[in-house]
């Protein structure tokens, strides 16, 4: 029954895009503010060439957290601790402040997997499985996005039914 069901009748057609030369920064608002967790990135042209997602944020972040020897600290450590925790502080927020000036071309998925909207819905799934991701670009024979299809379209589309 799922394959029978077409991408195209499953997609979202209206598709929330990010620009390649954006800053991380506006990229994650975009995000944030729409309540999705990656999208297609296109470059000046509107061709699509990459996917940016929560992933790849959290990725350029890296934050370390601070070491701590809590276990009978000598003296020397108490006296060194605040100082070893605002020097990690600091790091912190120089990064995060760093990776929010990124464009996101430094950090997306090149050659994102995409799929054909006369391709079945289960076709669909069996890429995201295989390539363990959570959205399909839906592309028209020249490559240009026309829609997306997410694990959630999917299982949409089998209540539906």
């Amino acid at each position: 029954m799922i394959n029978l069901i077409k991408v195209e009748d499953a997609m979202q057609k209206n598709v929330i895009t990010i620009k390649n030369d954006m800053r991380i920064e506006e990229a994650a608002r975009i995000l944030r503010e729409n309540r999705i967790s990656g999208a297609p990135v296109l470059d000046k042209n509107n061709r699509l060439v990459g996917i940016l997602s929560e992933g790849d944020i959290i990725r350029l972040l890296e934050v370390h957290s601070p070491k701590l020897n809590l276990i009978l600290p000598s003296p020397l450590d108490l006296i060194e601790l605040p100082i070893r925790m605002k020097h990690e502080y600091d790091e912190i927020v120089k990064g995060i402040k760093k990776a929010a000036l990124t464009l996101v071309d430094e950090i997306m998925t090149r050659k994102p997997i995409t799929i054909k909207p006369e391709q079945s819905v289960s076709d669909a799934a069996e890429l995201m499985d295989k390539h363990k991701i959570k959205r399909l670009p839906v592309v028209d024979d020249e490559g240009n996005l026309i829609g997306i299809i997410t694990r959630g379209d999917i299982i949409g589309a089998l209540v539906k039914t």
